[in-house]
């Protein structure tokens, strides 16, 4: 019921996150925390939300997928052509969100977005199943369509075509890299008195680390 909607709560106290036990490079931090959000099961743990702006400042967001990271930004595949990929040639930057509830943990990364480089995109796009690839050729991601009808049937009339065959990645389709200048790391605590580190970057490559109010 409606009414209940303000009485959903849930006390959190599974860990701490104190300045003395986080590393100070984000990445290496990160790492720390994906790979105990891989140990503790966390069904698709690479889940992210992706906030992106219109030059006019109108916001999206939206679930996709980490498929990479390194120090060099966040990885993540897409249609050039998707309403997502319209604002992020208008607005080249974005906002990530990981939250494993299971740990009691949310991820925020905001940063500069730029394509992945077309070999990088291709290997990517290489592994996918082959049903991924044909359904990468087929849907005008983000465009209205007619009915469910149609779509389906556009990809029968493509499977039964391609039948067999090897499918090369289409220009329309590639990886994106969100290079990050902030990085927020967020543990839930008793109290709503959350623990919040920030990471930000300084002009001299470094990053600065500083504790947030919750």
């Amino acid at each position: 019921m409606k009414e209940n909607i303000a009485g959903i709560r849930k006390t959190y106290s599974r860990k701490k996150l104190l300045e003395k036990k986080a590393a100070a490079d984000p990445i290496t931090q990160f790492g720390k925390w994906w790979k105990q959000a891989l140990k503790a099961g966390i069904e698709e743990v690479n889940a992210m939300t992706l906030a992106t702006a219109s030059a006019d400042g109108m916001p999206a967001a939206r679930i996709v997928l980490l498929k990479d990271f390194d120090h060099r930004g966040f990885t993540f595949f897409t249609n050039y052509a998707s309403f997502k990929g319209q604002q992020l040639i208008e607005n080249p930057r974005a906002c990530l969100v990981f939250f494993w509830k299971e740990l009691e943990r949310q991820v925020r990364i905001t940063g500069l977005v730029e394509k992945l480089e077309p070999e990088a995109s291709s290997e990517y796009f290489n592994s996918r199943p082959w049903e991924s690839q044909v359904g990468a050729l087929v849907s005008p991601q983000s465009q209205i369509i007619s009915n469910r009808e149609w779509l389906d049937e556009e990809y029968a009339q493509k499977m039964k075509a391609l039948k067999g065959q090897t499918i090369t990645r289409p220009d329309h389709w590639g990886g994106y890299r969100v290079k990050p200048v902030m990085i927020e790391f967020w543990q839930g605590r008793p109290g709503r008195l959350h623990d919040r580190l920030q990471y930000s970057l300084l002009d001299s490559g470094d990053w600065k680390l500083e504790r947030l109010a919750p």
